[in-house]
């Protein structure tokens, strides 16, 4: 199903970080993620839902990109 808030997300197994991009462009590395994780989220039924749960608030996190508005 079709995010309206996550537009995509990736994982580097070998540094345990999520980037994650989101509608608005911002972009976000979280740091120490568990491999199981990304393999929970792409079979989420809601993507939004998944991050609010078990991203956000979660893990150390840091802005890479910040879209112009």
């Amino acid at each position: 199903m079709p995010s309206t808030v996550i537009r995509h997300f990736s994982y580097d197994e070998p540094k345990r970080t999520l980037r994650v991009t989101f509608q608005s462009g911002d972009v976000y590395d979280y740091f120490d993620v568990p491999p199981q994780l990304p393999e929970d989220w792409r079979a989420a039924f809601s993507k939004g839902v998944f991050f609010a749960e078990r991203v956000r608030d979660k893990f150390d996190y840091r802005l890479v990109e910040k879209a112009w508005r």
